[in-house]
């Protein structure tokens, strides 16, 4: 009889089932990875099919750790929440968008038998393929000039995806199915998106790395005492004030910071619910945030943090407000439907 108890481990239906077939597991220290578990809250994971319960499509994802990519990961179909697309080079969880799916740049092919030729490079077991299909890259090369390259349409979609007007005229659909997306006539509109697309990427690929706001206030950091319990809003009316923890508080957030939402939230709160210190109901396993800052010998981390994703709600705010007026009769017949490859069906 097995002993299910969740403060061991977390039992699944096929962790179950290969236990009733006396399967052995075995652990591998190099599936160990980082992993996007929240918008910009990174976690570590174990990273292997003998023990993830869905893999998906992520293992053509990300193979290994040697092989880079990009993915734009968007709510999923039945949310309640508001649509928003988030982007991301790490291995994404299923609620990093609510039920998310993922669109990658490229995906991954073992060369495993017949595929394999002499001049394969013998240390990578792996083909890189386009994410985008070479019909999409045709309409934008017809459209918008034979420079436009497939990263070009890439971040083109993903600046599209933060459009007020799209969002707004498509909210509805966005509840109930995948996005279809317009290819605009206008090859100034188009490359004004994908040029957004590119600073909002890396805007949120390099969120750790963004500067505090100028305006910004920080008080009691000479304290040095960074350790966090739980961030809050001393007033909840007004929260251009986070008390960090009781001998720090941050003061002069703009209200306009919070209108950056993803997944259902500002992105500040993501910040301030994901690191906090917390026991988990049914592991027992208490999950503290200064064990990491201690650990790396980066105790302002957290802090850090928080202000450079205000610098990040704060610029994309910016940029989202500054991107073309989509005009829906001044747009191609063409909808990126399919704007990957029809044969795979990328799911986080």
């Amino acid at each position: 009889m097995i002993n299910i108890n969740q403060k061991r481990i977390s039992w699944s239906r096929r962790l179950l089932k290969d236990i009733s077939l006396c399967k052995k597991k075995m652990f591998f220290e190099s599936a160990i990875q980082i992993s996007m578990y929240r918008p910009f809250y990174k976690q570590n994971i174990y990273y292997h099919k003998s023990l993830n319960e869905e893999n998906g499509q992520l293992p053509k994802i990300f193979p290994t750790l040697e092989h880079p990519n990009l993915v734009i990961c968007v709510s999923g179909i039945g949310g309640t929440k508001d649509f928003s697309a988030l982007i991301t080079n790490l291995i994404p969880d299923i609620q990093f968008q609510f039920n998310g799916q993922c669109f990658p740049l490229y995906y991954y092919e073992s060369k495993d038998g017949p595929q394999r030729s002499l001049f394969d490079k013998k240390d990578d077991d792996y083909i890189c393929r386009d994410g985008l299909t070479d019909f999409i890259l045709e309409q934008g090369r017809s459209l918008y000039g034979p420079k436009t390259t497939k990263e070009d349409v890439f971040y083109y979609v993903y600046g599209l995806l933060h459009s007020h007007d799209y969002r707004l005229t498509f909210a509805a659909d966005l509840k109930k199915m995948l996005p279809r997306l317009p290819l605009v006539k206008s090859p100034a509109d188009f490359w004004a998106f994908s040029k957004a697309g590119r600073t909002l990427a890396d805007l949120h690929l390099n969120y750790e790395a963004q500067p505090p706001p100028a305006k910004i206030k920080v008080h009691g950091a000479e304290s040095g005492r960074f350790e966090v319990q739980k961030m809050r809003f001393p007033d909840k009316a007004d929260k251009s004030v986070i008390e960090y923890n009781p001998w720090i508080k941050i003061s002069g957030i703009p209200p306009e910071a919070y209108d950056y939402v993803v997944n259902g939230r500002p992105a500040i709160e993501w910040i301030m619910e994901r690191y906090q210190v917390k026991t988990d109901k049914d592991s027992g396993i208490k999950n503290d945030p200064n064990d990491w800052t201690k650990e790396h010998g980066q105790p302002r981390y957290i802090l850090d943090l928080l202000l450079s994703v205000v610098t990040v709600s704060l610029e994309t705010v910016k940029i989202v407000d500054s991107l073309p007026k989509l005009d829906f009769n001044n747009i191609t017949e063409n909808i990126i439907k399919d704007w990957l490859r029809s044969d795979n069906n990328f799911v986080s």
